[in-house]
C-alpha cells in the first residue's frame, strides 16, 4: 500500500531519532531557575528596559545603552543614550518600580521615597561611526559578540520544559500577590525546578524550590500550604509524582527582600532570560539596549530562526550560533547544531537558513520590526517562549520556506511502500496523536 510521505516521512524520522536516543539509555536532572518581577536584578532590568521604551517611543532611531544598579533606596541609571527624544528619567523609574509593587520602603524600595542618580552620555562616537549606515556602506553590528538561539519540541512553546515550568512558577506568585488572593505575598521571590530526563525526554518534577518575600504577620506552616495548594499544584501537578521534595522559603523567613537584602544590577539574569541554562549563552544581556545592539537583537533572530527548524520538524532540538565583528554588517560565522536530532546535513539546514532569514543588523530589525517600545515586557519571565503580537522572534512563520530552500522533496512528492498496520504500529510506538480518520484521509 503506497502512502504519501507528509506524515509518514515525519513519522519515520521521529522513529529512527527515537531509537538512536533510546540507545543512549540515557537518564539525568536538570533544573532551572526563574525570579518574580520583584527580584532586584530584574527590577534592574525593567527600569532600563522601560527607559529604552520611553526614547522609543519618541524617536524609533534612539541609540540606548542604558544600564541600573538599585541599592538599599537608591536608583542609579548609568549608559550612553543618543536619541531626538526628551525623558524625564526619574518619572520613569519611579513609574516602573510603583507598577512592579514597591509602593513602601517596608518592601525593600519605596517609589515614592527613593533617591535616584543618573550619569548618562551620547553614544560614543567611535561606535556610532561603525554602527550608522553610511553612503558607501550598510550599517554595521553595534559591536562584536557571539549570540545564541535555541527550541525543543519539550512544550508546546518549543522551549526547555524546566524552565518554562520555572517562569510560571514566578508569574503566578506576581499574579496572585497582585490580585490579592495571598495579599501576605511581597515583590520579592524565586522558583526553581527539577526535572528528571530519561533518553532526553522530560518524565518527572523531582524536586520544586519556591521562596518568596511575604508579611512578617504570617506563619512558616501557612506559608507552606498556601504556595504548594495555589502555586505549585496548578503549574506543576502534571509532572508531580508521590517522591517529589518541596522546597517553600526553606530558610524559614524571608521578610527583608528586594534591595534591601541584595544590590541589583542590569543584566545579571541572562539565563533565566532565555533557556533556564539548557543551551549556550554568549554572555551579552538584553535588557537596556536598543536593537542596533545584536547582542539582543541577533539573539533574538537565532531563536527565531532555531524555532522555525524545530516546528518544521527538521530537528527535535535545534541551537543557531550567529557571531559578528564591530562595524561589519555580515556575520563572521553561522553555526546550526541539531545534537543529532535531524536527518538533514547540518551544513544544508545552514545553507536554508542563509537563503530564508536575513542575518545583516539592519534586515534583521526591519524584519523583526524591532524599533517599536516592546522591550519592558520581555524584562521579566523570559524573553522568549511567550505569545505575544510584539515578539516576531516566536513566529514559527518560515517554515515552508526553509523546507522549500532544503529542496525537501520527499516532503511532498516521495511515495513509500507502508502497510497500514505498519503506519499504526509507529504511531503508538511513538504516541503520536493521529485519529483513525486522519490515518485513513492519509493512505
Amino acid at each position: 500500500m503506497k502512502t504519501k510521505k507528509g506524515v509518514v516521512f515525519t513519522l519515520l524520522t521521529i522513529f529512527l531519532l527515537n531509537l538512536n536516543i533510546m540507545a543512549n539509555n540515557t537518564e539525568y536532572l536538570f533544573s532551572s531557575e526563574s525570579v518574580t518581577e520583584g527580584h532586584p536584578d530584574k527590577l534592574c532590568d525593567q527600569i532600563s528596559d522601560a527607559i529604552l521604551d520611553a526614547y522609543l517611543a519618541q524617536d524609533p532611531e534612539s541609540r540606548v545603552a542604558c544600564e541600573t544598579m538599585a541599592a538599599k533606596n537608591i536608583i542609579m541609571v548609568a549608559g550612553e543614550i543618543t536619541s531626538n527624544g526628551d525623558v524625564d528619567i526619574p518619572k520613569v523609574v519611579k513609574g516602573t518600580i510603583q507598577k512592579i509593587g514597591y509602593t513602601t520602603e517596608t518592601f525593600g524600595l519605596g517609589a515614592d521615597t527613593c533617591k535616584i542618580i543618573t550619569s548618562l552620555s551620547k553614544q560614543s562616537e567611535d561606535i556610532s561611526r561603525g554602527v550608522d549606515k553610511q553612503n558607501n556602506r550598510e550599517q554595521g553590528a553595534g559591536d562584536q559578540g557571539i549570540m545564541f538561539g535555541f527550541a525543543c519540541n519539550e512544550t508546546p512553546e518549543l522551549m526547555p520544559l524546566p524552565i518554562c515550568l520555572a517562569h510560571k512558577l514566578t508569574h503566578r506568585l506576581a499574579q496572585l500577590r497582585k490580585e490579592k488572593v495571598l495579599p501576605w505575598i511581597r515583590p520579592d521571590g524565586k522558583a526553581q525546578v527539577t526535572l528528571k530526563y530519561i533518553n532526553d525526554l522530560p518524565t518527572e518534577i523531582t524536586s520544586v524550590v519556591v521562596s518568596t518575600q511575604h508579611d512578617p504577620d504570617i506563619t512558616q506552616e501557612e506559608i507552606e500550604k498556601e504556595i504548594k495548594e495555589q502555586v505549585i499544584l496548578p503549574v506543576c501537578e502534571k509532572y508531580l509524582t508521590k517522591d517529589t521534595k518541596f522546597f517553600i522559603n526553606p530558610t524559614g523567613s524571608f521578610i527583608i527582600g528586594g534591595p534591601q537584602a541584595d544590590v541589583g544590577l542590569t543584566g545579571r539574569k541572562i539565563i533565566v532570560d532565555t533557556y533556564g541554562g539548557m543551551g549556550r549563552h554568549g554572555g551579552g544581556c538584553f535588557s537596556g539596549k536598543d536593537p542596533s545592539k545584536v547582542d539582543r537583537s541577533a539573539c533574538y533572530m537565532a531563536r527565531h530562526i532555531a524555532k522555525n527548524i524545530v516546528a518544521a520538524n527538521i530537528a527535535k532540538k535545534c541551537e543557531v550560533q550567529i557571531a559578528y565583528s564591530i562595524g561589519v554588517a555580515k556575520p563572521v560565522s553561522l553555526y546550526i547544531n541539531t545534537f543529532g536530532t535531524s536527518l538533514i546535513d547540518e551544513n544544508e539546514i545552514e545553507k536554508a537558513v542563509r537563503k530564508v532569514f536575513p542575518l545583516k543588523p539592519a534586515k534583521l530589525i526591519k524584519y523583526l520590526d524591532l524599533k517599536k517600545p516592546i522591550y519592558l515586557k520581555t524584562a521579566s519571565y523570559g524573553h522568549f517562549g511567550r505569545e505575544d503580537e510584539d515578539f516576531a522572534w516566536e513566529k514559527t512563520n518560515k517554515v515552508d520556506e526553509l523546507l522549500e530552500a532544503l529542496d525537501f522533496t520527499l516532503q511532498c512528492n516521495c511515495e513509500i511502500e507502508l502497510d497500514k498496520e505498519e503506519i499504526k504500529s509507529l504511531l503508538s510506538q511513538l504516541d503520536y496523536s493521529y485519529s483513525e480518520e486522519e490515518i485513513e484521509k492519509e493512505i
